[in-house]
């Protein structure tokens, strides 16, 4: 499946802010790239377009194409609870966000590589599917035959990250997905209500 593989730091200065970790280059030039990038005087952006910069954001931060987002979208809408909240909640509940989240990858990117490549087991048994939906108590390991990956172990070393809804034993490079995380717990800057009004429209 197509995924943007354009420069991250561009996508990135576009919302203001680092959406996909640590950018030195972003860092030296926080704002919109193009000529006109650093002029404190844009013209005032309409309620449309900053929906619809939100959604973009929410798509670029997750790894997500527009099929799949609408789709997850769909599924949020026919769920119990408020639909943003559940959106962001789907795709914190995917497999190579929560193997990011874990440590076991420094980005989403890598993430999604280790799954596509076999790297990554649920219970027991092998997923090569990134967008594989996890639910409560489901465990996630690092396969025997990768656990001595270079990739893996420098960024298991690398990580600090701790979240209320995953545990992790680095002993045995495994974790659990205790739970699908409440709003509060989702550390991501996106304004979902804005993403529900687009698609509403």
């Amino acid at each position: 499946m197509a995924r943007y593989t354009g420069p991250k730091t561009k996508i990135a200065r576009k919302f203001g802010e680092a959406i996909f970790g640590d950018d030195k280059s972003f860092e030296k030039r926080n704002y919109p790239p193009g000529q006109h990038g650093n002029n404190r005087r844009r013209g005032k952006k309409s309620e449309y377009a900053i929906q619809l910069m939100e959604k973009q954001k929410a798509k670029y931060t997750y790894g997500i194409l527009e099929r799949q987002f609408s789709n997850m979208f769909k599924k949020a809408t026919r769920a119990q609870g408020i639909t943003g909240e559940v959106l962001l909640q789907l795709c914190e509940s995917r497999l190579d966000n929560v193997v990011f989240r874990m440590g076991i990858a420094p980005t989403r990117s890598a993430a999604r590589q280790f799954v596509s490549h076999r790297h990554i087991t649920v219970n027991g048994e092998l997923v090569n599917i990134p967008s594989y939906q996890l639910k409560a108590g489901d465990v996630v390991s690092v396969r025997e035959k990768s656990k001595s990956l270079q990739a893996i172990q420098d960024s298991l070393a690398n990580s600090s990250n701790v979240y209320e809804w995953i545990t992790w034993n680095n002993e045995t490079k495994e974790g659990t997905f205790v739970s699908v995380p409440g709003r509060i717990q989702i550390p991501e800057n996106i304004n979902e209500q804005f993403i529900v009004e687009l698609y509403s429209k």
